[in-house]
């Protein structure tokens, strides 16, 4: 017992270092809300990507068999077993083509971009890292990296997924009032 409250503690001291803010969770809201209003895309906050297939070690990171995105977009439904239908998934084996990584406040940039590499190395497409505090998003892929801020562009472009965002809707001011 002793030593799953020191395991329960471990990892919420680890949580507690990255914890999101404001500026992170209203990011988080827009892009989810932009994305999830195009068909095309099945849009997933904070889902555990079972990562048991490959040892997350070799990228330094501290997760065992997990690592939980702030945002997952995929192409098409994840596949779920016949028997699990009536029960929910704990941690999806079906990769997303695109993880979105909101930088937090006390979080290393570099934490982010090791994760990345556990990410390409399970299968996942195209990775965005957000850093609301300079409005940017990084988007590495495969092919390359590309930087959107909104000082010089209008849009986010993915073009490895085929997403096209405004990047106001994205860092711009909220309205202090609503109708």
């Amino acid at each position: 017992m002793t030593e799953l409250i020191e395991i329960e503690a471990e990892t919420f001291a680890d949580e507690v270092g990255d914890m999101p803010s404001k500026n992170h969770s209203l990011i988080m809201g827009r892009i989810t809300g932009l994305l999830f209003n195009d068909e095309r895309f099945i849009v997933m906050p904070e889902l555990s990507l079972d990562t048991s297939q490959i040892d997350l070690n070799q990228f330094n990171l501290k997760a065992k068999d997990e690592l939980i995105p702030d945002v997952c977009v995929y192409l098409e439904l994840p596949e779920e077993p016949e028997d699990e239908l009536d029960n929910d998934i704990l941690r999806m084996t079906q990769m997303p083509e695109l993880v979105i990584e909101i930088l937090s406040p006390k979080q290393p940039i570099n934490e982010i971009l090791l994760k990345f590499k556990a990410y390409f190395t399970l299968g996942i497409k195209s990775c965005w890292l957000v850093i609301p505090s300079v409005k940017v998003i990084k988007i590495y892929s495969a092919k390359g990296n590309n930087i959107f801020d909104i000082q010089h562009d209008n849009e986010v472009i993915d073009e490895i997924i085929g997403i096209r965002l405004p990047i106001q809707k994205i860092f711009g001011k909220i309205a202090a009032t609503r109708s």
